[in-house]
């Protein structure tokens, strides 16, 4: 059975990747940090041969904080879903 920790770990890591692809910066310059987690729900068993697939849309960005809605699915069936928060920080190149 895939702990329900390793879900939201690799849906906050999609989010991280929307995140990436969408801000505008350098991305060397750039620190992505997850900064929360809202109304996670487990609704489904993920087992060893299972395909997870992984969605994420972004809903709103407010004060650099980043919000999405992550969802994880096995044959269509909603496994796990979630609020996820990443924050975007610029940081100095040569310090």
């Amino acid at each position: 059975v895939m702990p329900g920790v390793l879900i939201l770990e690799a849906l906050a890591q999609t989010a991280a990747l929307l995140t990436f692809s969408e801000e505008p910066s350098d991305p060397s310059n750039t620190l992505y940090l997850f900064v929360g987690i809202d109304n996670a729900r487990f609704k489904r068993v993920v087992e060893p041969g299972d395909q997870l697939i992984l969605n994420c849309t972004f809903e709103r960005h407010m004060r650099g904080i980043w919000k999405f809605k992550a969802r994880a699915e096995v044959d269509g069936v909603v496994a796990a879903e979630a609020d996820l928060m990443c924050a975007v920080r610029h940081t100095d190149k040569d310090a």
